[in-house]
């Protein structure tokens, strides 16, 4: 059934005399949906505290820790943003400048299909890719600036230019196209992972930078793909399912695993110090659901904070 137009005051009527939850500040309650929308601020955060079998929320859970929740939710995505580009900027500088490198500084060069791996199943993905490149360097009216004053001045765009106008998600496939021995040297740059294992990580990253950049919901999201095993699932003995991790694979811990491998070790114990900050601080903020339930949610190992024990290696 549709679900009906609702006002301020009949979405809070509902929360509390249908729902269970607790309101004691009506002008709090109405200016936080006002913000953030009933969809986005209790749609979105409302399953750590209901009780499946009533459907209602949990005895004593206030209006206040859903809000906790979604604020919590948006410091992840501020927090983890940054250090994604950074990952994102490192592999545009390598990409550049490995294949730069290799087949020179024409644009003709990486808009040559036979400098992909063209063959099988990857033949309609590098048509795809130099398609959407060729449309960059074309687009009659280019929002990037330097683009335009590379072909109007040079009739040429370097692949140093040109990147810094894709997404990080065209820059994972792309990087999953390019030659092996290309691949290679990329990789070798993040000791204790190789290239295939690179191609999937670039992969899971970019769409996780997709949730942080569009405001989705970040601290329970998962993806059907996932990053390969990773010498650090075993060393932090995550627990299997038949052959399977139970985590680290598709949700957000898999990202922090991800990261512990392409991020300077300085900006990793950076990011690690503020993660650890922000939950203690989410957990005083509220009792309504244990730090247990929250870091299963996350897909985070109780032993999490012990992934920087281990060397990567």
């Amino acid at each position: 059934m549709a679900k009906p137009f609702l006002t301020y005051p009949q979405q809070i009527a509902k929360l509390r005399d249908e729902k269970g939850l607790m309101i004691q500040d009506e002008p709090y309650a109405e200016a936080m949906l006002r913000q953030n929308s009933y969809f986005a601020l209790v749609t979105g955060y409302k399953h750590l505290f209901k009780d499946q079998a009533t459907g209602k929320y949990k005895a004593g859970t206030r209006f206040e820790d859903l809000v906790a929740l979604y604020e919590f939710d948006r410091s992840l995505r501020e927090l983890f943003l940054p250090y994604l580009c950074r990952v994102e900027r490192h592999i545009r500088s390598l990409m550049s400048y490995y294949f730069s490198e290799k087949y020179g500084e024409s644009q003709q060069a990486y808009l040559d299909k036979s400098n992909y791996q063209y063959s099988g199943a990857n033949i309609p993905r590098v048509d795809k890719l130099i398609y959407k490149l060729s449309g960059i360097i074309y687009a009659p009216n280019s929002p990037y600036v330097y683009i335009r004053h590379y072909v109007s001045r040079n009739h040429n765009v370097p692949l140093w230019v040109l990147l810094n106008a894709v997404t990080f998600g065209t820059l994972s496939k792309m990087y999953m196209l390019l030659p092996q021995n290309l691949q290679i040297k990329i990789s070798a740059n993040f000791p204790g992972i190789h290239e295939r294992q690179l191609s999937a990580v670039l992969s899971i990253l970019s769409k996780y930078r997709n949730v942080c950049a569009h405001n989705e919901r970040l601290f329970s999201h998962r993806f059907r793909e996932s990053i390969p095993d990773l010498l650090l699932h075993q060393k932090l003995r995550i627990p299997k399912t038949g052959a399977q991790y139970s985590c680290g694979k598709s949700d957000l811990f898999s990202v922090v695993i991800a990261l512990r491998y392409l991020l300077p070790k300085n900006d990793f114990l950076a990011l690690k110090q503020e993660l650890v900050r922000l939950i203690k601080q989410f957990k005083r903020n509220t009792a309504a659901i244990s730090e247990k339930e929250l870091l299963s949610a996350m897909g985070f190992p109780e032993n999490w904070t012990s992934i920087t024990r281990f060397r990567k290696l």
